[in-house]
């Protein structure tokens, strides 16, 4: 029995005013035991997704393998829903062919819960996936929440109703949310009959509450709410649709808080619903200032939608979200005031200048804490990215090449070559732009391990580099030359590329593509010679560094070892220098192999064990992954046959989370197998065995855990 297993997999918290409902989880906990496919309806606002999350957390522990959350709020269409499903499940696919092939096989073996939240706006592609899902994993069981039934064979719904008006619980909620202890007769009492009992609808009343008390709040609602609809809010005067009764309670509750809201809020509000995913202060000011609106009056009216409830308040790390219910009411207002475009411009613009400037920080000491951001920001980059793909696809073409070498690293390969492969297809600029994006292109589809069509954008990535620097060279010496018509040197500018860093990429790939291939002597050849022809210093620019790590490997599979350690050992001190994190984590797994081929396994461990705390920090599952199995090889070079198999069951487990079987140089995956018998000898072929299966389906977090601490599990 695995006793960590009601911990695993990923669920948000929970909200900490959670009332009632207890019937309905009773309904959820008897339906997820006989069918494996339950889908949460209602009307928005009635509380699906907080009803969801406290079913999935109560029932996790029932499945081995965990339960996993996955919301499809960000999606604006179907062609990314695979690969949020996979990333959260942690699946950092880098297997090419179709997008649900890595998933399906992901899931085949498991017996985990996927919860799949807000899936009305994809309710027919959801349907396919799931059925797909299902088919494929005979262990997997499904929770969604949708407005609507996804008509799945099997399915059973479970529809939720509002918390009864008159009753307890939905006057419990007013209370939790008002911070009041309000009596059960009174104008509480009748705020909670006037919305019905909407969850969503009582939290907004609630934030009024707080604002102007209980008194004024259900005047209020009885002067709106007792009006003919077409009194009542412009907005439902429109009756394009027939809404629900209840659902039209919750937009005119919605309205009201509107009306009360301050011009400046409400102009903030409908601007705000362009952000897709969360946002932060300096990213709200950027795209939503013009007009009255400006720096200073921006926050003070965003505070205002923080105490009314429309928006939520900050995290730990500063980002505020709105609710999507929310944020579609919104989105409403800005096209009736004309501005949708010109906002979802201003909003493409501000996240492709966040890539751009996110590209220059990544050679440096600001590279991590960029990283991050792109994480953090990563829905709204793809949001942006999605807009500049229609209105201008040069622009979304340097948007992508910005930000797709971290897409890769952290695992979203997919996106990355979607969003690449489409913005190249569609711009028709050449220069910078296009080699950069090329040569993300090309290292995404070498992790991948679709080597022939990364050769052929090996090769158009070389041709674009040699002709993007030969237009570079004229236009600098024309701006050498003197005359009126001198045109400043591209080169000067603060934060520019330095001159050669296109030819030193576009090397870096065709020398990665050659070790990957077997072809070590090749890959030294090509970035030994770009090396010695551009001028600079080993440390000058991010592409200098990734051209000399290649060298490096190069070195160690042509077997020159002194040479290849005494090389990463200088780049690693100009790293810790620069405080430069991708690198260096490189360059430890490459000492880590030198020191098994020279025979120290204890190095070896040291340096392995580094590069493992450089992945974590990146988030990168693939370099997990082979950390640890160049870590296992070293323990069992060691004899430590016990923690060697710990490790590399845990490897495995990482692996399978990268959808892929285990690879790597042909210099460790030889040494591996060699030791690894080793070790099986050693300690005999049934405790290898009870440990590697241990480590394997128990937490992989825990197991890395286990690796950098040095210590197994007994």
């Amino acid at each position: 029995m695995r006793e960590t297993a009601p911990v695993r997999g990923h669920l948000p918290d929970e909200n900490p005013g959670f009332v009632g409902r207890r019937t309905e989880l009773g309904r959820i906990s008897a339906a997820l035991a006989e069918h494996r496919l339950v889908t949460v309806t209602g009307v928005g606002g009635v509380g699906k997704t907080r009803l969801a999350l406290r079913a999935a957390h109560r029932a996790a522990g029932l499945y081995p393998d965990g339960a996993w959350w996955t919301d499809l709020t960000p999606l604006d269409g179907d062609r990314l829903l695979v690969a949020l499903v996979a990333d959260s499940v942690d699946l950092s696919d880098h297997t090419p062919g179709m997008a649900t092939t890595g998933l399906c096989r992901r899931l085949a073996d498991d017996r985990l819960l996927l919860v799949l939240d807000s899936c009305e706006h994809l309710a027919e592609p959801c349907a396919r996936l799931v059925t797909e899902l299902l088919a494929a994993a005979p262990g997997l069981t499904v929770l969604a929440t949708s407005r609507r039934p996804l008509g799945v064979e099997g399915e059973r719904v479970v529809a939720l109703d509002p918390l009864p008006p008159a009753g307890g619980d939905a006057l419990e909620l007013l209370r939790r949310a008002a911070g009041e202890d309000f009596p059960a007769a009174g104008p509480a009492g009748e705020i909670c009959v006037r919305l019905e009992g909407i969850p969503l609808a009582l939290e907004l009343a609630a934030a009024q509450i707080r604002l102007q008390g209980a008194e004024a709040v259900r005047d209020q609602l009885g002067t709106r709410f007792d009006a003919p609809p077409s009194a009542r809010f412009d907005l439902l005067a429109h009756t394009e649709r027939v809404w629900p009764s209840r659902h039209q309670t919750l937009r005119a509750a919605i309205g009201w808080s509107h009306e009360l809201s301050a011009p400046l809020e409400r102009l903030l509000w409908a601007r705000l619903s362009v952000f897709r995913g969360p946002f932060d202060l300096e990213s709200a000011t950027a795209v939503c200032i013009g007009g009255p609106l400006d720096r200073a009056t921006l926050p003070a009216a965003l505070d205002g939608l923080v105490r009314a409830s429309v928006v939520r308040p900050p995290d730990a790390g500063g980002r505020l979200r709105m609710l999507d219910t929310i944020r579609a009411y919104g989105a409403t207002w800005l096209d009736r005031t004309g501005e949708t475009g010109t906002v979802a411009d201003r909003h493409a613009a501000h996240f492709r200048g966040l890539a751009r400037r996110g590209e220059t920080a990544w050679h440096g000491t600001r590279q991590l804490r960029w990283y991050r951001t792109v994480d953090a920001h990563h829905t709204d980059l793809r949001t942006a990215l999605d807009r500049l793909l229609r209105t201008d696809p040069d622009a979304a073409l340097d948007l992508v090449g910005s930000v797709a070498f971290a897409w890769s690293c952290r695992g979203r390969l997919r996106e990355a070559r979607d969003g690449l492969e489409q913005a190249l297809l569609l711009s028709g600029s050449r220069g910078r732009a296009r080699a950069r994006a090329l040569w993300a292109l090309g290292v995404t589809l070498v992790l991948q391990g679709e080597f022939g069509p990364a050769q052929e954008v090996s090769e158009r990535c070389a041709r674009e580099a040699r002709f993007t620097e030969y237009e570079e060279a004229l236009e600098a010496e024309r701006a050498e030359a003197p005359g009126p018509d001198a045109h400043p040197d591209p080169y000067a500018e603060a934060g520019r590329p330095r001159r050669g860093d296109l030819t030193l990429d576009a090397a870096a790939l065709a020398g990665l593509l050659a070790l990957t291939t077997g072809r070590t002597m090749a890959a030294f050849v090509v970035v030994d010679h770009v090396l010695d022809a551009v001028p600079g210093g080993p440390a000058d620019s991010a592409a200098r560094l990734r051209c000399g790590l290649v060298r490096v490997f190069a070195l160690t599979g042509l077997g020159r070892l002194a040479e290849a350690r005494e090389q990463a050992l200088a780049l690693r001190a100009l790293c810790e220098q620069l405080d430069e994190h991708w690198t260096r984590t490189a360059l430890e797994y490459q000492l880590a192999l030198t020191g098994l081929l020279e025979g120290e396994p204890a190095a070896a461990a040291g340096h392995a064990r580094a590069m493992l705390e450089g992945t974590r920090r990146l988030g990168a599952s693939l370099g997990v992954a082979l950390g640890l199995d160049v870590l296992a090889t070293a323990l069992a070079a060691a004899g430590d046959g016990e923690r060697a198999a710990d490790v590399s069951g845990t490897g495995e487990a990482y692996w399978r989370s990268t959808g892929q079987p285990r690879r790597g140089l042909p210099g460790l995956r030889a040494l591996r197998e060699k030791y690894t018998d080793t070790a099986r000898a050693t300690i005999g072929e049934p405790a290898y065995e009870e440990i590697f299966l241990r480590a394997l389906t128990g937490l992989p977090q825990d197991g890395l855990d286990r690796a950098l601490r040095g210590s197994s599990q007994g």
